[in-house]
């Protein structure tokens, strides 16, 4: 059975490293939204760099293992070292669009959702895509960009799309999940 694949890209308006208020308030959110993820009806697992001890933050030198080598949009220009990386991404597998949905728009994740315009630029691009991979295979960061950057250029298709205009596993449009 497809398993739905979901690439979340956003840009920060601060380094990951500011000791500002809001910098520190989106770290103690993202904490809580990943412990309460696991949780959620239809989450099969999500990213995380091979040395978990490096937790969830986002790295260009982790090694991500059977998710691939952490890749971003062409149109990030911010920082890509430690102290300099201005940008949170996720990358997770789902049973489907309800429970992902389900996920997004309600708990903890929909409180920090009501806080995105405190920490995230508004870039014109778009912030998340959804794809469906066959099951037993494990998307990629470098497959997220692609999706992205074509939902960006062509608008959602069966290879990329957004909850509002979403495919089947066969490529045939769906009702809007809201």
């Amino acid at each position: 059975m497809p398993q739905l694949a979901l690439y979340t890209f956003g840009v920060l308006k601060s380094p990951l490293t500011d000791p500002a208020p809001a910098t520190r308030e989106f770290h103690a959110s993202g904490g809580s939204v990943y412990g309460e993820v696991g949780r959620q009806p239809g989450y099969i697992a999500h990213a995380q760099a091979a040395d978990r001890s490096l937790g969830t933050q986002t790295d260009f030198d982790s090694d991500w293992g059977e998710w691939g080598e952490f890749a971003v949009p062409a149109w990030y220009r911010k920082g890509r070292t430690a102290e300099t990386i201005a940008l949170a991404a996720t990358l997770s597998l789902w049973t489907d669009l309800p429970s992902a949905f389900g996920f997004v728009y309600a708990g903890l994740h929909r409180t920090a959702l009501n806080r995105r315009y405190d920490w995230f630029e508004k870039t014109g691009h778009p912030g998340h895509v959804f794809w469906w991979v066959a099951e037993e295979m494990v998307p990629t960061w470098q497959d997220g960009v692609a999706k992205l950057e074509h939902l960006h250029d062509h608008g959602s298709t069966p290879y990329g799309f957004t909850f509002q205009h979403a495919f089947d596993p066969g490529g045939g449009r769906t009702l809007k999940i809201s």
